[in-house]
Parts: structure tokens; sequence; C-alpha cells
């Protein structure tokens, strides 16, 4: 069973807090947060691309020359793909690109994202994180103070508009809710900072 040291926003350590070994402990497998990162990179596209097939392409009605006799190529249209304003082979039209991953799966992966965090001692837990006004210096602070100054994800329990605007102005420093949360932004993130309320949840949900 994974223990980890439970922080305030001073960086000092209150307590240890042990982690549910299901969740937070097992062999992270790869090959499932690879699929669940194409699945949610996926289904970010707008699929909105388009382009004028020849088919598409105004004009091109008239043949441009005759057949034969005049030492040319042969051409029936002005509008194909290797004629200027000519339409486009294959061209991409609008579609979706996403796909459904089985739910196994996304709790394997989302089970692996966060084992991973805690193996490469990337996973900070702090008691609580309250702000009585919007203020992006007290997060700026905060993050300092533990040791998170580049890329963090910080995971709250519930939602706290004070924190989450405050965090907004600092780059790289991205807040979610237990379950908004996925395995792409935890990957993606060089610290994951859950408060210890988020962390119970998490343990309830994927347990």
């Amino acid at each position: 069973m994974p223990t980890v040291a439970v922080l305030n926003t001073k960086g000092a350590e209150v307590e240890k807090l042990d982690l549910s070994a299901e969740v937070f402990g097992i062999e992270p497998n790869v090959s499932a947060m690879l699929l669940m990162v194409k699945n949610y990179l996926a289904n970010q596209r707008q699929g909105t691309q388009s382009a004028l097939t020849r088919a598409e392409v105004s004009g091109g009605g008239k043949k441009p020359w005759r057949q034969k006799g005049t030492g040319r190529a042969r051409q029936g249209s002005t509008r194909a793909p290797h004629w200027y304003h000519g339409g486009v082979v294959f061209a991409p039209k609008p579609r979706d690109y996403g796909f459904s991953v089985n739910k196994k799966v996304r709790r394997l992966a989302m089970k692996s994202a966060l084992s991973s965090k805690v193996l490469d001692e990337q996973f900070i837990v702090l008691d609580a994180l309250t702000m009585n006004e919007y203020k992006t210096k007290t997060i700026a602070e905060m993050l300092k103070a533990i040791g998170s100054e580049k890329k963090a994800l910080i995971v709250l329990e519930n939602n706290d508009e004070k924190v989450i605007a405050s965090c907004k102005n600092i780059p790289g420093v991205e807040t979610t809710l237990v379950n908004t949360l996925n395995v792409y932004d935890i990957l993606n993130a060089d610290k994951l900072i859950v408060l210890k309320g988020a962390v119970a949840k998490i343990e309830e949900v994927y347990a």
C-alpha cells in the first residue's frame, strides 16, 4: 500500500496518508494509457475541414479543346485535379474522429496514470485549499512552497470558483474536479496535486 505525505499550503508535512493499492499502486499499463490519450485527442478534433472535389468546383463543363489533332494531351475538363482551379483528389470532408473505449480499459488507464504519478513521486496531496478572495499570488506561493513550479494539475473536491479563477493566470497550471479528471491531463502535468478530500472520492469511484 503506497503512502504519501499530506502537505499544507506552506509546504509543511501535516500527516501521512495511506493510498489504495488497487487505485494508486498497480503496475501501469502503458497500452491502456496510450489508447486513452489517443481517444482524448481524437475527441478534441473538430473535424470541420473540407475541400471541393472536381464534381463540386464551379465551371469546367466545356471540353477545353477537341479530342484529336491539336498535338496536346486530351482533356475533358478544366476542373480536373492537375488544372489550376481544379478539384482536390480525395478531398477531406467533415467527419467525426472520435471513437469509444470500453469501460474496463478506461478504468485501467485511469488507475495506471494515477499509479505512475505515485511511482514517479509526482503525486502531491494537500490537506486543504481554501481562499477568501481571488488572488493569483496566493496560488503561486503555494505551488512554490510544495515544489511545483512547472506544469501542474490541481484536482479539487468541489467546484471552488476562487481557486479556479486564481489558477487561470498561471501558465501551465490547470484545475479539474474528480468527475472530469482524465488520463491525458494527468500524464501531461509534471505534478499532480490532489486535495485530501478528492483522494477519498477517487478511491471511492475507482476502487
